[in-house]
C-alpha cells in the first residue's frame, strides 16, 4: 500500500535528522538486533561492522530512499546490487520481519520526542514498501537459480598460484552434478567458520574463467591490511579474514561452501552486439575481466576488445593473456607497471612502467570516438572512481561504463577536469 502525501512529507522531514544521525540509529540498529538475535552474525561481515561500513552503507541506502520517497519505484535499477547480493548471502523474507522491527526501533532510540506516532507509523509504511520491492526481486532471483537454493558443498580440486599474492581455486562440486551457467563478471560466495569469530563468514568472488559445467574457478589476493610503518617496523592492521584463511588452511581436497553465482557486473552473451568492449583493471580487480576475455575468446566474438591493466609486480594471468591476444585479432593490450622485474621487457611484458594513466593509452585502444563501446572497469574504489571520472571527461556516457563494485551504493562522477575528445 502506497503512503499517503502526508506520509510522505513525515518521512522526507526526517531527511535532516538522518543525515546527522544517521550512521548512530544504524550502529545501534546492528548492536540491538545482532545482540537479540546472534545466528544472524552468520551473514554479516563482522570486519565491515568493526569498521563501521556496513552501518555507514545502511545509513546511505536509507538516506537514498527517503530523498526518492516520491518515486520510490526509480529505485529498482539501483537496488539491484543489494538484491543480488542478498541472495548470495541466502537472505529470506523472515529476515526483513526482524531488521524492520529493530530500524524502526533504533530510529525511536536516537531520534526521541522527535520520533512521533505519525512518523513512526510512515516509516514503518515506508520500511515495507523498501521491503516489499527487495523481496519482489529475491524471490524472482531464487526462481532463476532453479534447484540449487542456499549453499552448495564444493571440493577444491587444486590451487594455482598466478602470482606472490594471488592464488586461484579450482572448485568442483561435491555431488557431481553438472553445474549452471552463469554471465562472465558474476560471483559467488564462499562461507567458512572462522574460529576467532565463532560466526560463519561469507565473502564475494569473482568467476575468473569462462562458463563450465564441471567446476568454477576463483581467484583470490592475500589481504594484509592496512600497514603503517616507522623507522623500527611496520604494523599491519585489519588483514583480510576469510581471504587469508582460504590462502592458509584450505588446501586441495578440502570441503568448501559455495553460493549460486549472482551479481548485476556482467557482459550479457546472449546480446550478439558487434560493438568494442574495453576491459580496465587494476591488481586482482581482472578476475571478473578474466571471466568476460575468456568467454569471448570462446564464443569466437568478432568484437573488439582492448585489455587495460595496472599492476604492482606481476601481472595476473599474464601468459594467458598473451596466449588470448595471439589468437585473437581483435584485441588490444595495454598494460602498466610500477615495479619492473630484471626480465621485464618493454612491449613484452609491460607497455608503460608507471601508473595506469588512461590518458596514456591511445584513442583508438580506448575505441573513444565510437558512440556505443562498453566498458567494463574493476579495481578498488579509488581506482574506479578515476578511471570513470577520465572517461566521464572524455564524453563518455555514464550508462556505457559498467563497474564491479561489491559495496552497498554507487560511485558518483567528479565534473570534467580535461578536454572532451571532440577537441582533441
Amino acid at each position: 500500500m502506497a503512503l499517503t502525501y502526508q506520509q510522505t512529507k513525515l518521512v522526507k522531514g526526517t531527511i535532516p535528522a538522518l543525515r546527522e544521525h544517521g550512521e548512530r540509529i544504524t550502529t545501534i540498529f546492528y548492536r540491538n538486533m545482532l545482540g537479540d538475535h546472534p545466528e544472524l552474525n552468520n551473514y554479516f561481515n563482522s570486519v565491515n561492522q568493526k569498521n563501521g561500513r556496513q552501518p555507514r552503507a545502511l545509513t546511505s541506502v536509507i538516506l537514498n530512499f527517503a530523498a526518492n520517497i516520491s518515486h520510490v519505484y526509480e529505485l529498482i535499477p539501483k537496488l539491484e546490487r543489494m538484491c543480488n547480493k542478498h541472495c548470495s548471502l541466502g537472505i529470506q523474507p523472515q529476515h526483513y520481519e526482524i531488521v524492520g522491527k529493530y530500524l524502526v526501533a533504533a530510529f525511536g532510540e536516537v531520534l526521541g520526542p522527535a520520533m512521533t506516532p505519525e512518523i513512526e507509523t510512515a516509516w514503518t509504511k515506508a520500511y515495507w514498501l523498501l521491503a516489499k520491492m527487495l523481496i519482489g526481486r529475491e524471490q524472482q532471483m531464487y526462481k532463476d537459480f532453479q534447484k540449487w537454493s542456499g549453499w552448495r558443498k564444493f571440493r577444491i580440486d587444486r590451487k594455482v598460484q598466478e602470482t606472490a599474492d594471488i592464488m586461484s581455486f579450482y572448485l568442483v562440486p561435491q555431488d557431481g552434478k553438472r553445474l549452471p551457467s552463469f554471465m562472465p563478471g558474476q560471483y559467488v560466495s564462499v562461507q567458512v567458520h572462522i574460529a576467532s569469530i565463532g560466526y560463519l563468514q561469507s565473502r564475494q568472488y569473482s568467476l575468473s574463467d569462462a562458463p563450465r559445467p564441471d567446476y568454477y574457478r576463483i581467484t583470490i589476493k592475500r589481504d594484509p591490511g592496512m600497514h603503517f610503518s616507522n623507522a623500527v617496523s611496520t604494523t599491519y592492521m585489519n588483514p583480510g579474514v576469510v581471504s587469508n584463511f582460504l590462502l592458509d588452511e584450505k588446501k586441495a581436497g578440502d570441503v568448501i561452501e559455495v553460493s549460486h553465482p549472482a551479481g548485476e557486473f556482467f557482459l550479457d552473451m546472449n546480446n550478439l552486439s558487434s560493438v568494442p568492449i574495453v576491459l580496465i583493471s587494476a591488481g586482482v580487480g581482472c578476475t571478473p575481466l578474466m571471466s568476460i576475455l575468456n568467454s569471448i575468446a570462446d564464443f569466437r566474438s568478432t568484437r573488439p576488445v582492448s585489455w587495460i591493466h595496472g599492476a604492482r609486480h606481476a601481472i595476473c594471468f599474464g601468459e594467458q593473456i598473451k596466449s588470448i591476444a595471439r589468437r585473437y585479432p581483435g584485441m588490444k593490450t595495454n598494460i602498466f607497471k610500477t615495479r619492473l622485474a630484471e626480465n621485464d621487457l618493454v612491449g613484452v611484458t609491460y607497455d608503460y612502467d608507471f601508473r595506469m594513466d588512461l590518458s596514456r593509452v591511445h584513442p583508438n585502444d580506448l575505441y573513444l570516438s565510437n558512440g556505443s563501446t562498453e566498458y567494463y572497469i574493476s579495481g578498488s574504489e579509488q581506482f574506479l572512481v578515476e578511471m570513470a571520472d577520465y572517461l566521464k571527461s572524455q564524453g563518455i556516457d555514464r550508462s556505457r561504463v559498467k563497474f564491479e563494485l561489491f559495496s552497498t551504493g554507487d560511485l558518483e562522477f567528479r565534473k570534467p577536469s580535461t578536454p572532451s575528445i571532440h577537441s582533441q
